[in-house]
């Protein structure tokens, strides 16, 4: 049985679709002003690979990431570089589906914007008016009454009354109570505005997610996910504004992913150790990247450093030089039902990723073992471990491809590797071992790795 840990209720939980065989997931999204960092690349990389486990068990998943493409710092940055906020949003929109693509993400079934969901935004403040959960502010802003919500702090944990005490209000602000945030702001001048009831302006960060949400998956779904960071106040708001609004019950199950951490330290701009992912990109392929993603728990802190990254691209050469010349073959028998349930027991404990990791490791050790001797067991464990890799959205490059690929820049082209090593043969075959070693040490020095094995010498790049 699946089992996910709730936020909510702070313990694991088996988990019950709202609707037998579906399974509704929002995640938050980007706010897109500038490139993706890795804080993003995990939470992308994690909901891809929930999604793509909970199709694997045969559930019909609609899967929904929103872009925030308007609020303060998109209007901000835009400012600062003196053009229109749509062809700032455009531009890192385009950055970010390729990140996601070179991460190997699959696209979300359902990708809204908050500029194409004025409508459901307006709607859904309306309501929450004529329900009492907000007020015109003022100063012409809309206003969310948290007082009104009984049930405030269930997510996060927190108590209203000590918020309140930490609370401070800006002097231009005209909040009923410090705790209140806004739904809807009213236009300042040269800013982008849409007309509402209330008078032009734009809406609120948080009611975004609460009416795209609910547009796309209706009052009440499955799953709710996005970084911890936006826990609170980001999903406590969107709790209070949609159950306000609706009078139904959320979400059931609400999964937040830990942070990105550097030197024990969480990633930020402030401390100078904020990583794009296009940074990250320049040093090692997508491929690697997810796979160090996938190696923790997606709620456990990630420690980001080039010790990691290192040692996830040496577990992906592992797993690609276990599968590599073998034939295609199908993925079927009781030993390869056997590395399936244990990779299913692993991934039903939470999404416990690197427990499932463990799993293809075992694979490619025993298909390692079997290459010699059972050809086409080997065969069909590399075709179960190729088959659960991609469940993970890795290994599904030709292990010949990845291998000679590499990520070493080198000058040698694949003809004149291949005519090295046909020398280095040449040399074994005549015991001239001073020009066999000199070979091997010549093509290391370009980041060249020689095997040699019963079937001869392959290469691969470092």
């Amino acid at each position: 049985m699946l089992k996910i840990h709730n936020s909510l209720t702070r313990r694991k939980e088996p988990f019950q679709p709202i609707t037998s065989g579906e399974i509704r997931m929002y995640v938050c999204g980007m706010t897109v002003y500038d490139y993706c960092h890795l804080g993003h690349a995990r939470v992308m990389v994690v909901f891809d690979t929930i999604a793509r486990y909970l199709r694997w068990r045969d559930f019909r998943v609609t899967y929904v990431r929103n872009i925030t493409d308007i609020d303060d710092k998109i209007i901000q940055r835009a400012n600062e570089l003196a053009i229109p906020f749509q062809a700032l949003t455009a531009r890192f929109i385009r950055a970010m589906h390729e990140d996601e693509s070179a991460l190997g993400c699959l696209s979300p079934d359902l990708e809204p914007r908050a500029t194409r969901s004025l409508d459901a935004i307006i709607d859904m403040i309306q309501a929450l008016l004529d329900k009492g959960y907000a007020y015109v502010g003022a100063n012409g802003d809309v206003y969310y009454a948290v007082g009104k919500f009984a049930a405030y702090g269930k997510l996060s944990g927190k108590q209203i009354e000590e918020l309140r005490a930490g609370a401070r209000v800006e002097v231009a602000e005209a909040k009923r109570d410090p705790l209140d945030f806004v739904l809807w702001k009213k236009a300042k001048p040269e800013e982008p505005a849409w007309d509402s009831p209330w008078g032009p302006g734009r809406p609120g960060w948080h009611i975004e997610c609460s009416a795209m949400s609910t547009t796309c998956l209706g009052s009440h779904f499955d799953i709710h996910g996005g970084g911890a960071d936006l826990q609170f106040p980001h999903h406590e708001n969107e709790i209070a504004q949609s159950e306000g609004a609706t009078g139904e019950h959320f979400v059931n199950y609400w999964l937040h992913t830990g942070f990105v951490r550097v030197d024990r330290e969480k990633m930020s701009k402030s401390l100078g150790n904020f990583f794009t992912i296009r940074e990250v990109l320049k040093q090692y392929s997508g491929e690697v990247i997810r796979f160090f993603i996938l190696s923790s728990h997606y709620r456990s802190p990630l420690d980001y450093s080039e010790d990691s990254l290192q040692q996830a691209r040496a577990g992906l050469i592992r797993l690609y030089t276990s599968l590599r010349g073998l034939p295609e073959a199908e993925a079927e028998g009781e030993d390869c039902e056997e590395y399936r349930r244990r990779f299913s027991e692993a991934m039903d404990d939470d999404f416990n990723t690197a427990g499932a990791l463990a799993v293809l490791f075992d694979l490619a050790k025993e298909i390692n073992r079997l290459k010699t001797s059972e050809y086409s067991k080997a065969s069909r464990l590399a075709a179960t471990c190729k088959q659960l890799g991609g469940v993970l959205g890795i290994l599904q490059q030709e292990a010949e491809t990845f291998l000679k690929g590499g990520e070493t820049p080198t000058e040698l082209a694949d003809a004149e590797i291949d005519a090295l090593i046909e020398q280095r043969n040449q040399a074994r075959k005549t015991k001239d071992w001073a020009t066999a070693d000199q070979i091997r040490d010549q093509l290391k020095e370009q980041g060249i790795v020689l095997e040699d094995t019963p079937g001869g010498t392959i290469w691969r790049r470092a």
